[in-house]
């Protein structure tokens, strides 16, 4: 497998970029104020909103399919966002999908928030490959006989826990990261081995770990050299600068 790391803008990398993904799996920064390393995120809401119509607007036309996972405080302004751009290509669809969690974030003056939507951009002609993500049904688990043997193809709820400070995944420099079974699952639905997956915001190099499990390749565009440096050090991929022009 091919591994790259690039340390750069992901808007700046992409648009000079003439490379081609199948698929572009993105989890931008939150804008709740964290501490990320070498990033605002505390922008105003225009400017939040105007940055995500820019990835999005990008991404589209890098990959065949884009997946973003967001935090629920921007789910009708992203909601505004894929309208407007649905209604401006025809050959493009959306479906909207959640990850859900049991172990959310306590809230003793409200309902908690225990998900996190997970928003599918697709070309219209492109395939999806549902039996690479087939899972044990119910039937199958109770030993029924009308079990289909392949298993059931899962829903749009992805039921996955969130990364939390005492999961073995978790990497305590990046204040977010998302499990890998999620991101697994959306690549192997969306790709074929030996593909090549984009992230526009590695954060933690999850991705890449996702991508090494199942035989995909995977480009990682992180503007944290800090970040860059410990995925490298994981890793052993070599770190591309990628100056802003």
């Amino acid at each position: 497998m091919q591994h790259r790391l690039i340390h750069g803008d992901c808007l700046n990398v992409l648009r000079d970029s003439n490379d081609a993904a199948t698929c572009i799996f993105a989890d931008p920064p939150d804008n709740l104020g964290l501490s990320y390393d070498q990033y605002d995120d505390s922008r105003s809401e225009s400017d939040y909103c105007n940055f995500l119509h820019s990835c999005i607007e990008l991404f589209i036309h890098k990959a065949r399919i884009v997946w973003i996972s967001h935090n629920v405080k921007w789910n009708f302004h992203i909601g505004s966002i894929v309208k407007d751009i649905l209604s401006k290509h025809c050959w493009l669809e959306a479906k909207s999908c959640v990850q859900v969690f049991t172990f959310g974030q306590h809230n003793q003056n409200d309902l908690g928030n225990c998900h996190r939507p997970l928003l599918r951009l697709k070309r219209k002609k492109v395939h999806l490959y549902p039996n690479q993500i087939r899972v044990p049904s119910q039937r199958q688990l109770n030993g029924d006989n009308r079990a289909d043997p392949r298993g059931r193809v899962p829903g749009d709820v992805f039921d996955f826990p969130r990364v939390t400070g005492n999961s073995r995944q978790r990497r305590k420099w990046c204040p977010t990261q998302l499990h890998e079974g999620l991101i697994k699952r959306c690549i192997k639905l969306s790709t074929l081995k030996g593909d090549t997956v984009i992230d526009p915001f590695a954060g933690t190099g999850t991705t890449l770990r996702a991508c090494k499990g199942i035989g995909r390749n995977c480009t990682l565009i992180e503007q944290s050299l800090g970040y860059c440096e410990k995925i490298s050090a994981e890793h052993g991929v070599s770190i591309e600068r990628i100056k802003p022009r």
